[in-house]
């Protein structure tokens, strides 16, 4: 009888989980909007319902978002869950020409987004580079249990705004040209929306403990946070849970988030300040405008005076560090069952244009999306070639240990998101010498001795990202099971290092895929009303026949040495 009564309860308790389980219905008409977000310039900018910014998105883990997107735009445009692993829904992912056709303009498509993960994620335009123009907001996914006890949460999103529109930067960037790449521009800081200097006050009750929650939805420049006077907790990266990690700031690249629990003092005598700095070392250092410093108040008590700290040097002060870090309940390092190598490097073409490239081609969208490619062509799929050669895929086979190193052999560091996976981070290190590309004039980088970077490895149970900083003239070692089908999208989230090209995809288990996972007929027929084929190879023919597609760029012969 005991026995009947515990399975009796544990069928009760897994109903009353399925009832609280819920669908979160959202709709997003996106439209254009005219906004002075930095409190200097007008332009136009995209956001939801003739506004922005655009409010978060919170849900509790169990649940499931289902976001309907209506394109008011003259353009396609889709959205990506960035970080949610989209297991068995691959089709759900919302990356354009990659997972489906973008929605084309006054048509809608609903997003079925369920929150198996829980963490701190972001909801973001994945087509051309629509990002940088506003279509962006965090997401939260409450945890069902909460790992660590706090009293708050606290969200800071912190974004880069630049006074040209998307289209019209990236055109510079691919464009032909003699001179390089576009001299650098500055852009201003948005927090939580709105201009970084017109923050509100964050309030703390002494003794409490709370829950910061950073979301970087920049799209060229980096972040640093801290509060002086206060250690912040880390125990969470990209949505996956760590071991509590103590520093004194985070250091965030584009698109990556953070998770820190900040205890309160003991007394409400004093109230403080945190510091927001936006910044970029890669091009050159400008008094007001690069970097930009935000500060905004720790609220004890309405009041009270402030408690400033003097200012110190970063170089003093601890800050984040994955090969630190400590997956919660993760796994050890993973076997290798394969390994590629991966180096982020110019290709500039015969035609001068200034591109970029992970795998051997700058990466191009192609006209078939890859999705639909690995679930059409039956055995063929496990052929990288039937992706198109700008494509650049890699095939895993179901259940592939694989290591991947990322080479940087540039001066300027890629934050590099892997769609539909979480990796562990295993190890960094310099590159040789003679790997090492020279800097553009323009770009505040010198090229290091290398042999004073030192080769670190994870000091416990690897941590898993989604998004991994490459620093200059190094490299990162990163591993994955191919446990689950999937497209591996693997970008550059600086938006005009990804429309040069700087991508790779890894096709995971395409035939488990073709056997488990079905496309929705209504995205099918989205591809055919705009003219794309929905089936076949990368440009919608039979087998490796490429007739219409477009020729690869070729790349120019490297500049001799004067």
């Amino acid at each position: 009888m005991a026995s009947l009564r515990l399975i009796a309860l544990a069928v009760l308790a897994l109903i009353g989980h399925v009832c609280l389980a819920a669908d979160i219905k959202l709709t997003w008409n996106v439209t254009y909007v005219q906004v002075n977000r930095d409190g200097y310039n007008n332009r136009r900018a995209i956001g939801v319902d003739n506004a922005l910014p655009i409010p978060p998105v919170f849900i509790d883990q169990g649940d499931t978002l289902v976001l309907t997107v209506f394109n008011s735009l003259d353009v396609p445009v889709t959205i990506h869950a960035h970080g949610l692993l989209q297991k068995g829904t691959a089709h759900m992912d919302g990356a354009a020409q990659i997972s489906q056709c973008g929605i084309p303009p006054r048509e809608s498509f609903t997003y079925r987004i369920h929150a198996e993960q829980s963490g701190t994620y972001w909801l973001h335009a994945h087509d051309k580079a629509l990002v940088a123009d506003g279509l962006r907001a965090p997401f939260v996914i409450r945890d069902a249990k909460r790992p660590y006890e706090y009293d708050e949460d606290v969200l800071i999103s912190l974004e880069d705004w630049y006074q040209t529109e998307s289209a019209k930067k990236m055109e510079e960037v691919t464009q032909p040209s003699t001179s390089g790449p576009p001299p650098p521009t500055f852009p201003y800081g948005l927090i939580n929306g709105y201009n970084g200097n017109d923050t509100k006050p964050i309030k703390f009750v002494p003794g409490k403990r709370y829950r910061f929650r950073l979301v970087s939805m920049s799209t060229t420049e980096w972040w640093k946070f801290s509060i002086p006077g206060h250690k912040l907790e880390v125990i969470e990266a990209d949505g996956a849970l760590s071991e509590p990690h103590i520093v004194d700031g985070l250091d965030l690249a584009p698109a990556q988030r953070y998770s820190a629990i900040v205890t309160a003092r003991e007394s409400d005598e004093f109230n403080f300040i945190y510091n927001c700095t936006l910044y970029a070392d890669f091009v050159p250092w400008i008094h007001g405008m690069n970097p930009r410093y935000y500060t905004g108040s720790i609220e004890y008590r309405k009041g009270a005076p402030t408690k400033y700290h003097a200012i110190t040097d970063d170089r003093q002060l601890t800050w984040d560090d994955d090969l630190k870090m400590s997956a919660l309940d993760g796994q050890d390092e993973l076997p290798v069952d394969r390994q590629i190598s991966l180096s982020a490097r110019a290709f500039i073409t015969t035609d001068k244009r200034q591109l970029r490239a992970l795998g051997s081609l700058p990466y191009e969208d192609q006209q078939v999306p890859t999705l639909f490619t690995a679930m059409t062509t039956g055995k063929m799929a496990m052929d990288p070639r039937v992706y198109g050669p700008q494509a650049q895929v890699y095939v895993i086979p179901h259940m592939q240990n694989v290591e991947i190193t990322i080479k940087n052999p540039q001066g300027q560091p890629h934050p590099f998101h892997l769609h539909a996976i979480q990796v562990q981070v295993i190890e960094r290190g310099p590159l040789l010498q003679s790997e090492l590309e020279p800097p553009p004039v323009n770009l505040n980088v010198t090229v290091p001795d290398v042999s004073k970077i030192p080769v670190r490895r994870s000091q416990g149970k690897p941590m898993l990202r989604d998004t991994i900083n490459v620093l200059p003239f190094e490299y990162v070692k990163l591993r994955f099971c191919g446990s689950e089908p999937a497209i591996m999208y693997t970008h550059c989230h600086v938006a005009a290092h990804q429309a040069a090209g700087l991508a790779v995809t890894f096709v995971v288990a395409p035939d488990v895929m073709q056997r488990t996972q079905t496309i929705p007929e209504e995205l099918t027929q989205m591809c055919l009303r705009q003219g794309l084929k929905a089936s076949g190879n990368a440009i919608g023919n039979h087998g490796l026949d490429f007739t219409g597609l477009s020729p690869v760029p070729v790349e120019a012969p490297p500049r001799k040495a004067n």
